[in-house]
């Protein structure tokens, strides 16, 4: 069954695991041939654009081209099959624009921490140790957090990466956070003549 162009969907039935397996059919025009071979030859392009360019160059069932299969591209490329076969896919329904330039994930991750909660963080970080404790932890932070009712639920990276932000620091004072201190540079400044 045809399903554009450059389609071809084949249903295989493996005996052996029961799988249905697609495979969508990779045939280059000359015109989209020539620009892969020109961006591969060049390599000025990132790592992942010239990896998706040589995986449908050796795709490319066209006459002319090498026509592997994937466990084949997959022992010439290093990469995984699943990438092989997400290429070939998103060639087939995207075209090959789309295929060497993806979109960026439209995932948009909530933040676990609003201004008032990090203000909480900041100000206990920066409180006196627990009773027979030399300084706070990030785990000690986190779960005090929880304790305190400013958040559900709170891990020790949210903890690290918002001091972080805030550029605190845990080890220099005993009580608890502090800023951190400015030291002499070791090397002389140099002055240009």
């Amino acid at each position: 069954m045809v399903l554009s162009g450059h389609c071809l969907l084949k249903l295989n039935q493996d005996a052996r695991e029961g799988v249905v397996e697609k495979r969508y059919r990779v045939t280059l025009t000359v015109e989209e041939r020539t620009g892969l071979e020109k961006l591969v030859s060049t390599g000025k392009a990132a790592a992942k654009r010239l990896v998706r360019a040589r995986i449908l160059l050796l795709a490319d069932e066209a006459e002319g081209g090498s026509a592997l299969s994937d466990p084949e591209i997959v022992a010439a490329l290093g990469c995984g099959r699943a990438t092989v076969e997400r290429v070939r896919k998103q060639f087939i329904e995207e075209g090959p624009e789309a295929t060497l330039s993806p979109k960026p994930s439209p995932r948009v991750r909530e933040r676990r921490l609003d201004g008032q909660a990090e203000a909480h963080l900041i100000a206990l970080a920066c409180s006196p140790a627990p009773a027979g404790r030399a300084q706070w932890t990030l785990r000690l932070l986190a779960d005090q957090m929880v304790r305190l009712e400013h958040v559900e639920s709170l891990s020790y990276e949210t903890v690290r990466r918002t001091l972080k932000k805030t550029f605190l620091n845990l080890g220099w004072q005993k009580a608890g956070a502090c800023l951190p201190r400015r030291r002499a540079s070791l090397s002389r400044r140099w002055k240009m003549c």
